[in-house]
């Protein structure tokens, strides 16, 4: 498999940049561009060597106080939209 990055403009939340690095199904790097640091830096280590498909099943749908997204959700969005580029 090839190592695949995108770059994802989220919506909705304080992150405005989440940049993503996989290999085949696998995520093995993380990093959002604004947000909230620990927060952001907690997901992006709780994620790495994850598949792509587990994160996407519990990142999707959570919510940030009376939003409808989250840097999660948002981090949900991005994969399922890497999914749909060619080698994944």
């Amino acid at each position: 498999m090839q190592m695949k990055q995108i770059s994802y403009s989220t919506t909705g939340t304080c992150s405005k940049i989440i940049n993503i690095t996989l290999d085949g199904d696998v995520i093995r790097d993380v990093q959002f561009v604004g947000g909230c640091p620990g927060n952001t830096y907690g997901i992006a280590t709780l994620v790495r060597g994850m598949k792509v498909d587990d994160v996407i099943s519990r990142f999707s749908g959570i919510s940030c106080g009376i939003k409808s997204t989250s840097c999660p959700d948002q981090l949900a969005h991005a994969l399922r939209a890497a999914k749909q580029q060619p080698e994944l």
